[in-house]
């Protein structure tokens, strides 16, 4: 059967560029960075590598110290941060790249030991589940429970929103094209949203729109530090991971939506991972402006969804980590490199920088263009 794959290498207007495809790199923890956080050499070249694909989204970037979640992840609070960051947007823009960098603040997830011993905080002082989300593919991240955050202050809260509008000023200034905001996979400002993590009664919580208020407030503080152009928001509506739970997550993130909407932001970035609702047929509709699908999407279901409508561009993960050219693979319908799970979160060259582009592939190692993403479990339940 022959597959129309057409609709992935269209131009798109986003925000203040325009991607040369419908291809997008997903954000994904990597964890190659020093221990205070900045980007390393390796980082730039494993982004420098992956540059032709329409836009690059980065791993998560703590925007403050209490935001970051695991040892080798990287910030952008400081000026070494901001100049580690500089290296990595002039290496993808030379290559002819865009690229936007995810800021994610883990609040109640953050690891007392990452703190000096400083106790995490969150909306509300509801512990993570100890029992659960213990990663087991090699991620430096301390083989313990999760501990009782403290409940964040109102002046606390205002000086996260602060630090969130800070790290946008010095994503510009850096070079970036632009900055997603994190508000989902169960991070600070899905915390905000979501019933179970957010027991305020106060200007920050109980009604929807007292929830997502924090989230909104963030928006609002980067789009006046930089623009609407630069600013973006991805969600995981309902996803459970870390521990998060909403009692009404169709209530929750159509309001969000309608909301972003309304502030005309570069894009919204959508994940259904794995809801029994209809994610991106609710909450599609609800946003005017250019909408990221992400998931397990393959090259064929990609430009499916871009066909019909839905999507405008498609985010891919697993497969950008083990093809830094997969925009040329999927153009040619050339064979892709084996993933190694295994080396996700190590933190060297070894399935980072040394998966070959396809000249210099060995023909029987690679898989079918068009095969599913593999699940992988990446925690222990």
């Amino acid at each position: 059967m022959t597959i129309d794959t057409a609709p992935l290498f269209q131009p798109l207007k986003l925000g203040n560029i325009v991607m040369a495809n419908r291809m997008a790199m997903a954000p994904m923890t990597r964890q190659r960075a020093y221990l205070d956080g900045t980007p390393t050499a390796v980082v730039v070249e494993h982004y420098r590598q992956r540059a032709s694909a329409g836009l690059i989204i980065t791993e998560g970037i703590a925007p403050s110290q209490m935001g970051l979640a695991y040892l080798f992840a990287p910030g952008l609070w400081t000026d070494r941060h901001e100049a580690g960051w500089k290296m990595v947007a002039d290496a993808v823009h030379e290559e002819g790249g865009h690229i936007f960098g995810q800021i994610m603040h883990s609040g109640r997830l953050t690891d007392e030991l990452q703190l000096n011993g400083e106790q995490p905080f969150g909306p509300s002082a509801v512990q993570p589940d100890p029992t659960a989300r213990h990663y087991t593919i090699n991620c430096p991240r301390a083989k313990r429970v999760y501990q009782r955050p403290r409940e964040m202050t109102h002046e606390e809260i205002l000086g996260e929103i602060d630090a969130f509008r800070d790290c946008a000023v010095r994503a510009q200034r850096a070079g970036l094209d632009g900055v997603e905001i994190h508000a989902a996979s169960g991070y600070l400002p899905m915390q905000f949203l979501s019933t179970n993590t957010n027991l305020r009664e106060d200007e920050w919580g109980g009604t929807v729109e007292k929830r997502a208020a924090f989230l909104l407030a963030c928006v609002d503080a980067m789009i006046d530090a930089t623009s609407k152009e630069f600013v973006a928001v991805k969600f995981s509506p309902g996803w459970q991971f870390h521990n998060v739970f909403d009692d009404d997550p169709q209530a929750t993130y159509s309001y969000a939506t309608k909301e972003l909407s309304k502030r005309g932001i570069a894009y919204l970035q959508l994940g259904n991972y794995g809801m029994d609702w209809d994610v991106y047929g609710t909450l599609r509709p609800l946003f005017d402006g250019p909408v990221g699908y992400v998931a397990g999407f393959t090259r064929s279901t990609g430009a499916k969804a871009i066909a019909e409508g839905g999507a405008d561009f498609i985010c891919y993960g697993q497969n950008y980590i083990s093809n830094p050219d997969l925009a040329e693979r999927y153009k040619n319908g050339w064979g892709l490199n084996k993933l190694d799970a295994d080396t996700y979160y190590t933190q060297g060259e070894e399935g980072y920088t040394d998966y070959p582009f396809y000249a210099d592939s060995n023909p029987d190692d690679l898989v079918d263009v068009d095969q599913p993403p593999t699940p992988i479990k990446v925690y222990a339940d």
